[in-house]
């Protein structure tokens, strides 16, 4: 019978609670840790002064809870857009400052899709982005980790592998695979084994094909009266619904058997996207997660 021996996360903000109060409600469920935005408010770098982090990361060892990863996503299209990419790469390096301050090595982000094309000024672009960030990350022994979603898992592997560090490597969402782009997350886990250093716990569904850019939007890509439509259809639930876990189409029998092949040993961090009694939802995923070990 499979064993998981992971550590389980959670992430505050998907409690919807102040963060003080996600934290002790995470602990309470049984959680190991926790992963926490750090982009704007009061998790922003420029917003915590060295006291204010060295007393978080003491309340949070109080608690008994481990930091798996912040998340770092900027938005907009991820790196995509080279004029906003200097700003970007800087902001996301203050993001892993705070991250190791913290006592955790990792950072998730978006980088915006992978372009098919490789090249094009977009593929150029992100991949001068994510070389400067590699470099720094790797220079502190950390990870920028990759959300898998926007684009398949071989393309994805194809772009990592034409940086020169493994300091972008990958967060492992396998809800963001069977709903989007219908990859297999199973599959995707083996090809992608040499680069994931942090996994989400999610589940859902696809209902209806649909174009990726629809989804996480791209740099020239929609902007008028028709694509705004389908980016409402889209956000509708009418092509692909986030489900409570083992509810959706993830296998997570083999999507676990297939981390453990891998020899992951991080985080199963769960995240859970609904406005509605997310605290019951993630209580109950922290339990299911639970049936396999």
């Amino acid at each position: 019978m499979l064993k998981v021996t992971n550590k389980i996360g959670v992430i505050v903000d998907s409690l919807c609670l102040p963060l003080r109060e996600g934290l002790k409600a995470a602990k309470e469920m049984g959680a190991d840790g926790v992963q926490i935005y750090a982009v704007s408010g009061e998790m922003a770098p420029e917003n915590l002064s060295p006291a204010s982090r060295k007393e978080l990361k003491a309340y949070i060892e109080s608690l008994g809870l481990e930091i798996s990863a912040l998340c770092g996503d900027l938005g907009g299209h991820g790196f995509q857009d080279a004029r906003q990419n200097k700003e970007k790469i800087e902001k996301s390096k203050r993001i892993l400052d705070l991250a190791v301050e913290l006592g955790t090595n990792i950072v998730t982000t978006h980088i915006g899709i992978v372009p098919e094309e490789k090249d094009s000024y977009i593929y150029d672009a992100m991949q001068s982005a994510c070389e400067e960030l590699g470099i720094y990350a790797k220079s502190m022994n950390a990870y920028f980790a990759i959300e898998t979603g926007p684009e398949t898992a071989s393309r994805l592997k194809s772009f990592l592998d034409s940086l020169s560090t493994n300091g972008v490597s990958i967060n492992f969402d396998p809800a963001n695979m069977v709903m989007v782009t219908g990859d297999d997350p199973v599959a995707g886990v083996k090809l992608l084994k040499d680069y994931i250093v942090h996994t989400h716990v999610k589940d859902g569904v696809q209902l209806k094909l649909v174009d990726p850019r629809d989804v996480y939007g791209a740099l020239g890509y929609g902007g008028g009266t028709d694509h705004e439509k389908i980016a409402q259809m889209v956000a509708s639930g009418k092509y692909f619904r986030e489900l409570p876990l083992g509810k959706g189409a993830v296998d997570f029998p083999n999507y676990f058997e297939a981390l453990k092949q891998i020899q992951y040993e991080g985080y199963l961090t769960i995240e859970r996207e609904v406005d509605t009694n997310p605290v019951k939802d993630i209580s109950a995923a922290i339990q299911f997660i639970r049936t396999f070990y």
